[in-house]
């Protein structure tokens, strides 16, 4: 199923005005345009979790029940996009789709066992031998073979919507993630993956602070230089930095929370 945003899709404008309207009414009809406009937002998400284990068309479903979520739990009068408050609610469904399905081929115990042992016997080892270990090395580890150790890593490839932290040998001392690796961004991620969360915990903040968390982490300016800009001691940056970042976690939080 593909589903593309055109010009008949509502504008940030109309869509507010709606969202205002089934507030207040709960009209059923309101509610299906509101999900059929943002469904793009669903299948851009579901594609980036495809060929993962799961069909895409099952992702697919579980990303529309959380667009659903999210048109019935948003509160247009907070002020920020519905796309970014229904991103983590969609993504938060795929997620728990991922782990419920664990083992999605049926795959003898002592395998799920022993991929276990193996996953534990990587981190020691790694830390061990300050190297990514060999199938020989976690063999002798858990004194095994190595047609064993073999056997449940390829079996283990069907338990990957429960391994997106597990890492793997890149090449040159490097390891790479599972989560690195789940699909290119969409053309169109970038526009439901805003600052609106940001912009909104920023709006709690003094001039200042904006100043100093803009340029701290934006502008990529040292405390020193933010120093001598506001005639103040570095001391003092550091201290008004750490209170900003725990006004804008607090915000955050607050907002995610309701």
């Amino acid at each position: 199923m593909t589903t593309k945003k055109n010009d008949k899709q509502l504008d940030r404008e109309e869509q507010t005005r709606l969202f205002k309207e089934y507030k207040e009414t709960k009209d059923k009809a309101i509610r299906d345009k509101l999900i059929e406009d943002n469904l793009y937002i669903a299948e851009i998400l579901a594609k980036k979790y495809a060929n993962k284990g799961i069909d895409y068309d099952d992702i697919f479903q579980v990303a529309s029940i959380g667009l659903i979520y999210a048109v019935d739990r948003f509160d247009v009068d907070r002020g920020y996009q519905f796309s970014s408050f229904a991103t983590p609610t969609i993504i938060g469904e795929i997620k728990r789709h991922f782990r419920d399905k664990g083992w999605t081929i049926r795959v003898p115990r002592r395998i799920q066992e022993l991929s276990k042992k193996i996953n534990n016997a990587k981190v020691d080892l790694a830390q061990e031998l300050q190297r990514s270990p060999t199938v020989k090395d976690i063999a002798e580890y858990l004194e095994s073979t190595e047609e064993e150790i073999l056997e449940a890593m390829e079996a283990s490839k069907v338990y990957s919507p429960q391994s997106l932290d597990l890492t793997y040998d890149g090449g040159e001392d490097s390891d790479i993630s599972l989560a690195d690796l789940i699909g290119e961004e969409d053309k169109y991620y970038e526009k439901i993956e805003n600052n609106d969360f940001i912009e909104k915990a920023m709006s709690i903040l003094s001039e200042t602070e904006k100043k100093i968390l803009i340029d701290r982490y934006f502008n990529k300016k040292t405390q020193s230089a933010i120093a001598e800009e506001l005639n103040i001691s570095q001391m003092t940056v550091s201290r008004l930095e750490k209170k900003i970042l725990e006004k804008m976690k607090n915000e955050i939080e607050r907002i995610f929370a309701n």
